[in-house]
C-alpha cells in the first residue's frame, strides 16, 4: 500500500508559465504537501507566473535551465535529484519526458512521463524521432485525457503503463452564479477563452459569429479572454467580418472567475485538446458549453446533457447548436446546472489523493 505521506516525489517541469498543465502542476503539489509528502520542484525556467503561488506551498523549487545543452541539463537535473533522493521523478510536460527518464535511470529511482492534449500532436510538434522516445521510454506514463492513451497504445504502448490522471479543479473557485452575474439587459454573453495561437481555431470563432449575426434576432456579444501570436491577425479578420461592435478581445486574463461569472455560454472551438481547464472552469461556474468534440473534451463535457459537441469541420452545426444556446434561457439553465454537478462529482480536488495513490502504486509496482 502506497501512503502519500511517507513519499518523496520530486517534478521535472518544462516551464511555469500561465498555462493548464502548470495549473495542474499546482493542484498536484498542493494535494501532495496536504497529504504530507515530500516535493521537490525542478523547472526548466524561472521567474515565471506559478513559481511565486508553487514556492507559497513550502514547496523547494531549484531552477535546472540554465544551460543549452541538454546534456549539461540533463547533468544538473541529475545532481538535484541525486541531493534529493527522491521514490519518484514526476515529468509534468512531454517535452522534459527524456530528461527524467535520464536521471531516473542513471539513479534507479522509478519515473513518470506525461502526456497531454490527444497525443498526436504532442509527439508531431517534437518530431517523430524524440517523439517517440518521449512516448515510449518512460516506465509510466501519466495521460490527462482517454484519447491520448488511445493514442499511446495504438502507438505500441502498453495499456497497464498507461495510468488516466484527468485535470482537477478546485470547484469552490467558481461557485455558481446566482446572485453573482452582472445584468445582462437582455443580451446573451458568450465567452471564449485560452491562447490565440493555431490550435485554438478562433478564427472557426469568427466565422460562427458571423453567419449566427445573420440568422439570430436575439443580441448577442462575445469576450475572448486571452492573448498570442495570432491576436493582430482575428482582430483584422473580426473587423472584415464586420463583428467589431460584438467581440471584444480582453488580452491575458489573470483572474478568469469573474469572467465566467460575467458570461452565459462559453466556447471551445479547438482542432485538438486533452481535458483544457478552461473548460473545467466554465463549468464548475455553471456555464453550458458549447465545444468541438476532440481529444479529452467528450469524457467531460456529455452532447446534450451539460452542453452541446460537434466535429471541428462541422461549422454549419455549430452554429445552429449555439443559435439554440442563445435563444433557449431554460435550457442554458438546465445545461448550465449539469455541467456545475458533474465537475463535482468528477473533477474536484478531492479526488486527487485517490488517483495519486493509485498512479504511485503503479510506478513503484
Amino acid at each position: 500500500m502506497v501512503e502519500l505521506a511517507r513519499l518523496r516525489v520530486c517534478f521535472l517541469a518544462g516551464t511555469l508559465g500561465q498555462g493548464g498543465a502548470e495549473r495542474q502542476l499546482f493542484y498536484l503539489l498542493k494535494t501532495l504537501r496536504e497529504q504530507g509528502a515530500t516535493v521537490q520542484l525542478l523547472s526548466l525556467t524561472r521567474g515565471e507566473f506559478w513559481e511565486s503561488p508553487i514556492a507559497e506551498l513550502g514547496v523547494d523549487v531549484r531552477w535546472v535551465g540554465q544551460a543549452q545543452s541538454r546534456l549539461t541539463r540533463l547533468a544538473s537535473i541529475t545532481r538535484e535529484v541525486k541531493t534529493f533522493r527522491p521514490d519518484i521523478l514526476q515529468s509534468q510536460h512531454f517535452y522534459t519526458n527524456l530528461y527524467a527518464v535520464g536521471a531516473a535511470r542513471l539513479l534507479k529511482i522509478r519515473e513518470i512521463g506525461a502526456l497531454r492534449c490527444d497525443g498526436i500532436s504532442e509527439v508531431a510538434e517534437h518530431g517523430r524521432a524524440l517523439g517517440t522516445l518521449s512516448l515510449r521510454w518512460p516506465r509510466v506514463i501519466a495521460a490527462n485525457s482517454q484519447a491520448a492513451i488511445d493514442y499511446a497504445v495504438q502507438a505500441g504502448r502498453s495499456k497497464t503503463s498507461l495510468f488516466f490522471l484527468p485535470n482537477a479543479i478546485d470547484a469552490t473557485q467558481f461557485l455558481t452564479r446566482n446572485g453573482n452575474a452582472q445584468p445582462s439587459n437582455g443580451v446573451v454573453r458568450l465567452l471564449a477563452a485560452g491562447r490565440l495561437e493555431e490550435q485554438k481555431r478562433l478564427d472557426r470563432l469568427i466565422r460562427l459569429l458571423a453567419q449566427l449575426r445573420r440568422q439570430s434576432p436575439v443580441p448577442f456579444r462575445v469576450v475572448i479572454a486571452g492573448d498570442g501570436p495570432l491576436r493582430s491577425q482575428l482582430e483584422r479578420q473580426t473587423a472584415e467580418a464586420g463583428l467589431s461592435d460584438l467581440v471584444e478581445f480582453r488580452g491575458l486574463v489573470r483572474e478568469m472567475k469573474t469572467a465566467y461569472h460575467e458570461a452565459d455560454i462559453f466556447l471551445l472551438t479547438s482542432d485538438f485538446e486533452g481535458t483544457p481547464n478552461v473548460v473545467l472552469e466554465a463549468m464548475a461556474s455553471g456555464l453550458p458549453v458549447l465545444a468541438t468534440n476532440v481529444g479529452g473534451v467528450p469524457d467531460v463535457v456529455e452532447h446534450g446533457v451539460t452542453g452541446f459537441l460537434a466535429a471541428p469541420q462541422a461549422e454549419t452545426e455549430l452554429t445552429s447548436l449555439l443559435q439554440q444556446l442563445i435563444e433557449q434561457p431554460q435550457l442554458r439553465a438546465r445545461l448550465g446546472n449539469a455541467a456545475r454537478a458533474r465537475i463535482e462529482q468528477r473533477h474536484a480536488l478531492h479526488r486527487l489523493p485517490r488517483m495519486l495513490t493509485d498512479l504511485y502504486r503503479l510506478a513503484l509496482a
